[in-house]
């Protein structure tokens, strides 16, 4: 039943244009946002009561689906014991358990856990840590590393260490110093060191940021892990701080908890949102090396982080948090990460071949597409796309000419079929 407001008699969609500014959206051009009632496991369903299945897993996030009643129980519990304290000069159970608990999937380096509360803060004090690290003994290093055409996030650091002018533009002269590299495929591993070793050569260079595996924004692009791990490897050598954004990657997407652990060299630093909390809460994670964390050890106060969120720790977030590693962990949520695995590659060989698929790809849960038609990032074509797809009941963003499928590890074979369907579909009518 359509929701209206019993004064205007207008519905969700209607009042929220008097209001809300949305993200990453032309206001002018855009068609109306659909007003969402409600939303159980991988679906969704809007005032019309019209069903959608969720196969982006909103933006990555609810993993575990929608309205998970683990998670539910454990935050209602928990905001009956505390519901929110500051995290400067005091501690609270679930954040502690939490760093325990997380430290023991994370890489084995790993051993600090630092709260923010949300993607691009997180990679923002990631790239804090690495230049007050070198700051803290003298070294002046202002450049950072990073891949072409990755994505961080949209506040300043984040922002400089990512590559999509989509996104940076009107900012670009505002932004840190950045020197960029292209991802290492198998075949052009030993061209990209040899880019990476002009750059340091030529530059105080400060850190390395980089999405492990999989670059998201850019359209679920691949590269290698080894070219990934001798880069890592090279900045070692020379003092460089390694930052790897697992923002998008992180929490059993890539087929192993977290994508660094294919790599043989590990980053120094991880920087954690998105499936942390199963998109129940907004909390995130800067994780480092004890390495990282003594070189702010002083009897100088001023060689102290003093950086802080507002919300960091936040208690809610936190056993969100515990409840979506215990899940992650279970046997239940293995297996469906293994059955999805299974039906994307039996998915790729069905369209593999067609003459309006360009590269077509997997990686445990995700999937990628690319069309063989230039579309851009965003425009009209690419909105045609997305109508297509919600008119048939499907929740997928295409990322210009691409197509990914990136589903909450709960979504049943019927729902994923049905996905994969509208893909044919789309491919018929192209």
């Amino acid at each position: 039943m359509r929701i209206l407001n019993s004064m205007t008699g207008k519905n969700l969609s209607e009042r929220d244009k008097k209001h809300l500014w949305h993200p990453l959206t032309q206001h002018k051009t855009a068609a109306p946002n659909i007003g969402i009632a409600k939303a159980k496991g991988a679906l969704l369903w809007d005032e019309d009561g019209k069903e959608y299945i969720d196969g982006i897993a909103s933006w990555y996030s609810t993993m575990y689906g929608h309205g998970n009643t683990t998670i539910v129980k454990a935050i209602t519990e928990q905001m009956q014991q505390l519901d929110f304290v500051m995290f400067s000069g005091f501690t609270h159970e679930p954040a502690i358990k939490l760093s325990e608990e997380l430290v023991k999937i994370l890489p084995d380096n790993q051993s600090k856990i630092f709260f923010n509360d949300n993607g691009s803060t997180a990679v923002e004090a990631a790239i804090k840590m690495a230049l007050q690290y070198h700051h803290n003994i003298g070294e002046k290093r202002d450049t950072l590393i990073a891949f072409e055409d990755g994505f961080h996030g949209d506040t300043f650091g984040a922002m400089s260490a990512s590559g999509l002018s989509s996104y940076n533009g009107p900012f670009e002269d505002f932004l840190l110093k950045v020197e960029r590299i292209p991802v290492p495929k198998v075949d052009t591993i030993e061209s990209v060191l040899a880019q990476l070793e002009t750059i340091i050569q030529n530059n105080n260079c400060a850190a390395f940021v980089f999405e492990p595996l999989v670059q998201g924004a850019a359209g679920m692009k691949f590269h290698s892990a080894k070219g990934l791990s001798l880069l890592i490897e090279k900045c070692n050598e020379k003092g460089i701080i390694c930052i790897a954004d697992e923002i998008m990657t992180g929490f059993g997407k890539t087929g192993k908890n977290f994508a660094s652990e294919y790599l043989d060299h590990k980053p120094d630093i991880m920087c954690l949102s998105k499936a942390l909390t199963a998109g129940m809460f907004p909390l995130s994670i800067t994780s480092c090396s004890q390495k990282i964390f003594d070189r702010f050890l002083s009897d100088e106060v001023s060689k102290g982080f003093f950086h802080a969120h507002t919300f960091s720790a936040h208690p809610l977030g936190c056993v969100a948090a515990l409840s979506g590693i215990e899940l992650l962990l279970s046997k239940d949520i293995t297996e469906n990460r293994q059955k999805i695995e299974h039906l994307h590659r039996r998915f790729l060989k069905d369209i593999q071949g067609h003459p309006k698929v360009g590269e077509a790809r997997s990686i445990g849960v995700i999937l990628a597409v690319d069309l063989n038609i230039e579309i851009a990032r965003y425009g009209n074509t690419r909105d045609q796309l997305y109508q297509f797809f919600m008119k048939r009941g499907v929740v997928l963003r295409p990322l210009g000419n691409t197509i990914y499928v990136l589903p909450p590890y709960i979504i049943t074979d019927t729902q994923l079929h049905k996905i994969y369907g509208a893909i044919k579909e789309l491919l018929e009518t192209l």
